[in-house]
């Protein structure tokens, strides 16, 4: 495949430096939680939030007063969206089935969803109030039944999120807590004195909340590994540059490290993009992260034709492709690894992230080779069930089994189906020592 890069990014190697120290971090932080709970919590906030309350979670009264305070055009539009993200996440539990079958006579096997009992919704605060996070992670865990969810998020500046708040509370979380980064997550996962522990924890956050999920799942579950986040721009030779630019910072602005990368058939347009976006640049509210975001982690990429734009999208497996192309639903058909598409320029990425009701928790750093992203199905346990009336086909099954089970040497097994046919077809038990 033909490439031209005409902007590239950082390598490997360094963000694999970065990721180290992080780690190291991230495993001191939960190790102290681990040992000192509460007291070392409270230090780490005050250290890295500045926030040491009487207590980090907020009560019935507190959540009145503060949801109260956000101004009525806020919560309506919070019940928008949330019911935007309710009404997709309810299609796909109803796409979700259960069932019993009859394989053999009087042999019944089934599957069943059963909700994990408590969840744990990361909602990212620090600089930023990200209220959409709150309907993402507590809204799908409603609807797949979760009965007890906590929601963490950190203050900003050392300030109560008062619309983050709101979120949380219309989303139907059962307690909120006002605690973020490591200490949040470490606290959800091993639990504290006042603090019950959760089954799995949902929702993005910055490499320090990444990782310590990732070194907490298996203790607890996760909806997925998670890294800064991505946008992947797919253009031709019809594409507006100007929109090219607009739709990269937007997701650039979330972080440092965030990558920005552009594949387009047409030099011109990938020329053009880069003018947009060195001319913007400056004016944007949150260039001190989309600046360095663009410079670091920025690409831009010509390829000869439309296959090789589609080839090499599936190679970089991003969280968030856009397709502004003549036929952008043609990468329903061509694409197979990304977190979400959005085809078409009256589709941006953002629409995603805010308000259009699909879930924004997405996987990164490759991940989307593997898994999608958050949906109400993380939320449940897909079990099964098992049983057996019929006396012909205990017996059959007996036999079989230890049939089966001897040709791998597991004797005991063998047995448990011995037994079976003995008691209902009279089978001998040679090996049986009887009392």
């Amino acid at each position: 495949m033909a490439k031209t890069f005409l902007k590239t990014a950082v390598s490997e190697e360094q963000v694999a430096v970065d990721l180290n120290a992080v780690r190291a971090t991230v495993t001191d932080v939960i190790a102290d939680i681990r040992e000192r709970g509460d007291t070392a919590v409270r230090e780490y906030s005050e250290k890295f939030d500045g926030w040491s309350p009487e207590s980090f979670r907020l009560s019935p009264e507190q959540i009145e007063e503060i949801v109260s305070s956000v101004p009525a055009q806020v919560i309506e539009d919070i019940r928008f969206v949330q019911e935007r993200v309710r009404t997709f996440a309810r299609h796909q539990l109803d796409s979700l089935g259960e069932f019993e079958v009859e394989t053999l006579p009087g042999v019944k096997l089934g599957q069943k969803h059963i909700p994990v009992q408590a969840a744990g919704a990361y909602i990212p605060g620090g600089r930023y109030p990200l209220t959409a996070s709150a309907h993402m992670t507590i809204v799908t865990a409603k609807v797949a039944g979760v009965p007890r969810v906590v929601a963490c998020t950190p203050p900003i500046r050392g300030e109560v999120p008062a619309a983050t708040v709101a979120a949380a509370h219309l989303a139907g979380a059962d307690e909120i807590w006002l605690l973020g980064g490591v200490q949040a997550v470490a606290a959800m996962a091993a639990g504290t004195d006042t603090m019950r522990p959760v089954d799995l924890i949902a929702g993005p956050g910055n490499a320090y909340v990444a990782e310590a999920k990732r070194q907490l799942f298996g203790e607890i579950g996760i909806d997925l590994f998670a890294g800064p986040t991505e946008i992947l721009v797919l253009a031709d030779a019809d594409a507006d540059p100007f929109i090219c630019a607009v739709d990269l910072l937007s997701q650039a602005e979330h972080g440092p490290d965030s990558p920005a990368v552009l594949i387009t058939t047409s030099r011109e347009v990938g020329e053009r993009t880069i003018a947009e976006v060195e001319r913007l640049l400056p004016g944007m509210p949150t260039k001190d992260f989309a600046e360095p975001a663009w410079r670091d982690h920025g690409q831009v990429i010509v390829v000869d034709s439309v296959d090789e734009l589609y080839t090499l999208a599936d190679e970089f497996a991003y969280e968030h492709v856009e397709v502004l192309t003549a036929d952008p639903r043609e990468a329903l058909e061509r694409m197979t690894q990304y977190g979400a598409l959005f085809l078409g320029e009256g589709t941006c990425v953002s629409f995603g992230d805010k308000v259009i009701g699909t879930n924004h928790v997405l996987p990164t750093r490759g991940a989307a080779r593997y898994t999608g992203g958050l949906w109400v199905g993380k939320y449940l346990k897909t079990v099964t069930y098992q049983e057996v009336t019929d006396t012909e086909s205990q017996a059959l099954l007996g036999r079989l089994c230890g049939r089966a089970a001897r040709i791998e040497l597991f004797e005991g097994h063998a047995r448990s189906g011995d037994v079976r046919a003995a008691k209902v077809a009279g089978d001998e038990l040679p090996w049986a020592v009887r009392a």
